[in-house]
């Protein structure tokens, strides 16, 4: 078969399985997906650069800022309070630690940036599903 690769085939089911997902997860899944995407996205970065790809790096990179970003402005600030301007600052810290880690290649800030998502991931996959009714608000 000309042109198949079990490669191709296996980012195609993914990317499929992962839109299938996206359409009826709800919003506290949907944040919980861009989380899980971001951290993927960071591991690969690495690898990148350990691989030296750093074109592929880059747009992994490129990718999670875009992340952060739609992460950043999901928050809620009126309903989220300090809670939402406290993480409005870590996102932006996080974007600014990903561009080092872009324009230096530098891994130890792509662990940080993995390791403050992580944390914000876990807490986020704690709240109780009685608490989540209605809330796409404060990632």
């Amino acid at each position: 078969m000309a042109g198949y690769s079990q490669a191709s085939s296996i980012a195609a089911y993914r990317s499929v399985a992962t839109h299938g997902a996206a359409i009826e997860a709800d919003p506290h899944q949907l944040i919980c997906l861009l989380m899980d995407g971001a951290l993927e996205r960071l591991h690969l970065a690495k690898t990148c650069i350990k691989r030296g790809a750093i074109v592929d790096k880059a747009a992994a990179l490129h990718r999670v800022g875009a992340i952060i970003d739609e992460l950043r402005m999901s928050l809620d600030h009126q309903a989220g309070g300090q809670i939402a301007a406290n993480l409005d600052n870590l996102y932006d810290y996080m974007m600014r630690r990903v561009l080092v880690a872009n324009l230096q290649n530098d891994v130890s800030a792509i662990d940080e940036v993995g390791k403050l998502l992580s944390e914000i991931r876990g807490a986020w996959g704690k709240i109780p599903a009685t608490a989540r009714t209605g809330q796409a608000a404060t990632p």
